[in-house]
């Protein structure tokens, strides 16, 4: 006959195990977050200091390779940021402009226009954008937006917008002083007149970094 005692005993082992087990659970590790979309590094060297865009070659794939392609061919260097649009009572917000100014020798072919309904790229602080005059005309000149300008996105139903393509990952200091560097009164033509920086910031190169 099993002693009484050592029942108990064997009893007293079987529930400490289970409460053991529920004081300590195993936790199980989080899912791993899913990747974000395809980037490639841009650095332009200014005369002022870097900036640094990540271009979205997954998202925006015409507009990004079109932007890569000037890039590539060094078609940037030497060109540089000549326009700058600050808006009455909201400091901070803006743009300025850059790229081959309408160059004939240094401008290839206008791309396809993809707006920001197509995407998902909207115009929020950092954006990389290109410039245009109607869409599919867009080629090597483009814009860097300061604080949210949603009314550059695509518009149900109306206005396309403009592409965006990258945002600014480094060197949104430059990108402020450019904004707030003097502009002329008189030069530049229809919409830009008063826009024009007086002494246009210099982009030494342009060149891919990843």
């Amino acid at each position: 006959m099993i002693d009484r005692r050592i029942l108990m005993a064997a009893s007293a082992v079987l529930w400490s195990s289970v409460a053991w087990g529920q004081a300590a659970p195993v936790e199980l590790p989080p899912p791993p977050a899913a990747p974000g979309p395809v980037t490639v590094r841009v650095e332009l060297t200014t005369s002022l200091g870097l900036v640094a865009i990540a271009v979205e070659t997954e998202r925006a794939p015409i507009t990004a390779a079109n932007f890569l392609r000037y890039v590539r061919d060094k078609r940037l260097d030497g060109t540089s940021f000549y326009r700058a649009l600050s808006f009455p009572g909201a400091p901070g917000l803006g743009l300025i402009q850059g790229g081959v100014r309408g160059d004939p020798k240094r401008s290839l072919k206008p791309i396809a226009h993809e707006p920001t309904s197509r995407t998902g790229i909207l115009h929020t602080d950092g954006t990389v954008s290109m410039a245009r005059a109607a869409p599919g005309t867009a080629t090597g000149d483009f814009f860097i937006i300061l604080g949210p300008i949603p009314s550059l996105d695509a518009q149900a139903g109306g206005d396309p917008g403009f592409a965006a393509f990258g945002h600014v990952v480094e060197g949104m200091d430059v990108v402020r002083r450019i904004l707030a560097a003097p502009v002329s009164a008189t030069a530049g033509e229809g919409a830009i007149k008063g826009q024009m920086l007086v002494a246009p910031v210099k982009i030494v190169t342009a060149r891919r970094a990843g």
